[in-house]
């Protein structure tokens, strides 16, 4: 199969073929004839696989063939979780709609709430945002959604992890009309809150499932060591920083503050490190993102704030300095390597405090994973024994312990509890309790 199999327009397939693309990636060729026939969509496949454009471009083609809903709101919505991966989203469709006369804008947490409200005021046709800012602007009344044609959820298992349930419930019901088409994109979908979205979102999806999140990755090698503690990490760091045949390198760490302490330990050894974490403002992640993807700096240490998305193909490294706290993370961690057909190397540090996590890695991969170890650098840790289940309590020494520590009951009152049913005309039938004596009981019956 070849783009031309897809029907699409002319302008469209200009610039596929000046971006050098040939043939379309698995999931590509599986979503975009359904997405163009009109239907609901929820779609997974592994990062790195060009989800982005499995959704751009049916967006593109629907606006440039099909006739607006509405003159003034916009027509297409793409929401993602992160104002990095939003960015990267937004860079692929002003690619696509250059030639076009359909607008684009781009809404963020962390920029001019003022200079958004203009920017909305224009009517743009699509909006690329982050669902918080994007929420902010709705309640407001800055923009509406009822003209709403398509309703696009990039990374959606992350962004209900981020805690835009809320959010993404406000958006989903402002455009809520029968007419509207939806399709949720994301490396795993394998997430309960996932599907109960979208069972709510989604009018009877189709469902495409390329790759699951524990199939391995061909192009990157996983390496896992052993270490006992920070020193011991900081130590097998430097170790590989100056041994390996490194591109660029991106480390994951688990803090703000760990980032911004790797960072300065690298600089003040001479090389050449930078670090990004949810912390600064939006000017300073664009500046720091803008000068790594360009090449200036050579190590990235981040939060998992860099894990999705960002589509950097001279990483040939990725160090999980700490083990993510989201299993489903560590696929995302280690796709920003390896991309592209290039090779990449995925290393990760397992201490005591990774442990947990990096079993359940081990789990979600569905293999065991062994350990490396660097001469010298080995480690005395050997892993954390799984605690032994407690023995449970026989039923009837249970039973006996508890009746030895009740206290005695008190003696029951000699009366017996009646319900008598009184009839109040058309009103439904009432259900009154009265308590009566034995003696009473002797005289109704002799009556009855």
């Amino acid at each position: 199969m070849n783009f031309g199999d897809f029907g699409l327009d002319k302008r469209l397939m200009e610039t596929i073929e000046h971006k050098g693309f040939t043939e379309p990636t698995e999931i590509q060729a599986k979503a975009v004839p359904v997405a163009m026939a009109g239907h609901d969509l929820i779609a997974s496949s592994k990062t790195g696989s060009g989800k982005t454009l499995a959704f751009i471009l049916p967006a593109v083609q629907r606006i440039s063939t099909q006739r607006a809903l509405s003159k003034k709101d916009p027509r297409v919505l793409i929401l993602a979780p992160t104002r990095e991966l939003a960015k990267q989203v937004f860079g692929q469709l002003r690619l696509f709609t250059a030639n076009t006369q359909f607008k684009s804008v781009l809404i963020l947490g962390g920029e001019n709430f003022n200079d958004q409200v203009k920017t909305l005021s224009k009517d743009p046709h699509f909006i690329v945002a982050t669902p918080g800012r994007l929420a902010d602007h709705l309640d407001q009344g800055h923009f509406y959604l009822q003209g709403l044609e398509l309703l696009i959820l990039d990374e959606a298992d992350r962004m209900l992890d981020l805690g835009f349930a809320e959010q993404l419930a406000k958006i989903n019901s402002a455009a809520d009309h029968r007419k509207r088409q939806t399709l949720m994109f994301s490396a795993t979908l394998g997430h309960a809150q996932v599907n109960e979205f979208a069972a709510d979102m989604l009018k009877s999806p189709k469902r495409i499932a390329i790759e699951h999140g524990h199939t391995e990755h061909a192009d990157i090698t996983k390496r896992f060591y052993l270490v006992d503690n920070l020193d011991h990490k900081e130590a097998l760091l430097d170790h590989f920083l100056a041994n390996e045949k490194l591109q660029q390198t991106i480390i994951f760490t688990a803090t703000r503050a760990d980032t911004e302490r790797l960072a300065s330990k690298l600089i003040a050894e001479g090389k050449s490190a930078i670090a990004l974490s949810g912390d600064l403002n939006q000017s300073q992640r664009n500046q720091i993102m803008d000068s790594f993807s360009k090449g200036r700096e050579q190590i990235l240490i981040t939060t998992d704030l860099a894990s999705r998305g960002l589509d950097l193909v001279n990483v040939s490294h990725v160090i999980n300095f700490d083990m993510p706290k989201h299993t489903e993370e560590f696929v995302h961690r280690i796709g920003r390597t390896g991309r592209a057909g290039n090779q990449g190397d995925a290393i990760s540090f397992v201490g005591p405090k990774d442990w947990v996590s990096f079993k359940n890695v081990e789990g979600f991969l569905q293999q065991t994973i062994g350990f490396t170890e660097v001469e010298g650098l080995a480690a005395k840790f050997k892993g954390l024994k799984p605690k032994p289940k407690k023995k449970p309590v026989k039923a009837k020494a249970k039973k006996a312990a508890k009746s030895e520590q009740a206290p005695a009951k008190a003696k029951r009152i000699n009366k017996k509890t009646m319900f008598t049913l009184q009839d109040a005309g058309d009103a439904p039938v009432m259900r009154r309790k009265t308590t009566v004596a034995p003696e009473d009981i002797d005289k109704q019956d002799e009556e009855t």
